[in-house]
């Protein structure tokens, strides 16, 4: 009997994918492999190894880089080799909207549905969109669920969901969403498996990447978030600006001409670390290059991060542990520390030797604030959610 799902997690330039085996909605599904899909000069690399680093797939497919269905039919295929037939294939959507609350299989009137919150989210939603619609042509009876972002912000009430704005258009949808919900669902249930009974702990989840935010967490529940209406907002990311007074946008608009596409450009693809840089994305080029535009961009990731760290224990009322997950905060021991050192006020004190080893707690014994680093997994939430659908009917 099939036990295992394929979870699709699309990018901006690649489709990461996990291949999961479910045992109960209890626990979090095992890794059975990782990889990814990606258009490199004219062609599809699909690459994948097995949870023990053994490789598992290692191909290129000459063809179109617009037209995904010939990689995701040889993924699917390997997937099924691999699996004897699989439970579903589960997909992170970015914007559920106001309306997708939980986990959905996915049918041509849900695939319309989640297309239309396409302005909400511009540059990501399409990107979700492709291998779902790419699947449902090459195999319309194959179950596909969808996992949203938002969804785990939903617990979030009150000011943390709103804007100073008219109190009309909140009622079009434009309200305080959160992203990154996949990474905190999961970070949320490994907290509790590391620390049982900790739940009730006032806890700030760092996801800091090329994509960056933070979480409140308490019961294991978002209670307020770093981003909102998108997610450009909140703390500096590799390409992102984060946190930007309007006044900024109105002054482009009015002094230089800039239109909606221009802007959407800007935000999105030259700001941030890139931006502030005039070098790189790539914290960890940054890292390494000594020059003003690279000090400056790492000082300012930090400030932001640090800054935000104390607004969300605000909205605690207080803080009992910092976790960091993400590309940075599971791998970049000198961003740690800084942040550390900005927030002792608040009683973090990181040990460097623990810090340097990056697994499990880094906080010092004199530390009133536990600091732990724990790997996130989105794909495994994806498989989890895609089973429970499937079993459910």
């Amino acid at each position: 009997m099939a036990d295992l799902v394929l979870s699709l997690n699309a990018g901006s330039s690649s489709v990461k994918f996990g291949l999961h085996r479910v045992s109960d909605a209890a626990t979090m599904p095992e890794a059975v492999a990782r990889g990814a899909v990606k258009a490199e000069a004219g062609a599809w690399r699909l690459s994948a190894e097995g949870s023990d680093g053994t490789p598992g797939l290692d191909e290129t497919l000459a063809g179109a880089s617009d037209d995904p269905a010939p990689a995701f039919a040889r993924l699917l295929a390997w997937a099924e080799e691999a699996s004897g037939g699989l439970i579903a294939v589960g997909h992170r959507v970015v914007h559920g909207g106001p309306d997708f609350a939980d986990p959905v299989r996915l049918t041509p009137a849900r695939i319309t549905a989640i297309d239309r919150l396409t302005p909400l989210a511009p540059l990501h939603q399409p990107r979700c969109l492709g291998p779902i619609r790419a699947l449902a042509a090459i195999r319309p009876d194959l179950r596909q669920t969808a996992s949203f972002d938002t969804a785990f912000h939903r617990t979030m009430t009150g000011p943390a969901t709103r804007y100073g704005l008219p109190r009309e258009l909140e009622a079009e949808g434009i309200r305080r969403y959160g992203f990154h919900g996949l990474s905190y669902d999961y970070v949320a249930h490994r907290l509790e498996a590391l620390e049982p009974g900790s739940r009730g702990l006032r806890t700030v989840v760092a996801h800091l990447g090329n994509g960056a935010s933070l979480c409140a967490l308490k019961d294991g529940r978002s209670v307020d978030t770093t981003m909102g209406f998108s997610v450009l907002d909140g703390l500096l990311m590799g390409t992102r600006p984060g946190t930007l007074d309007p006044g900024v946008l109105i002054y482009l608009m009015r002094e230089h001409g800039y239109g909606a596409d221009q802007l959407e450009e800007m935000l999105y693809h030259r700001s941030g670390l890139l931006g502030v840089s005039g070098r790189s994305s790539d914290m960890r080029e940054l890292l390494g290059h000594d020059s003003a535009g690279a000090r400056d961009a790492v000082d300012l990731f930090v400030h932001r991060a640090a800054q935000q760290i104390a607004v969300m224990a605000t909205s605690l009322a207080g803080l009992d542990r910092l976790v960091f997950t993400g590309g940075i905060g599971e791998h970049q021991p000198d961003i740690r520390a800084a942040i550390g050192r900005r927030l002792a006020f608040l009683g973090v004190v990181v040990d460097p030797a623990g810090n340097d080893v990056g697994d499990g707690r880094i906080s010092a014994d004199s530390s009133r604030v536990t600091v732990l680093v724990v790997p996130t997994d989105e794909e495994a939430v994806i498989a989890r959610d895609a089973a429970a659908v499937c079993h459910a009917g």
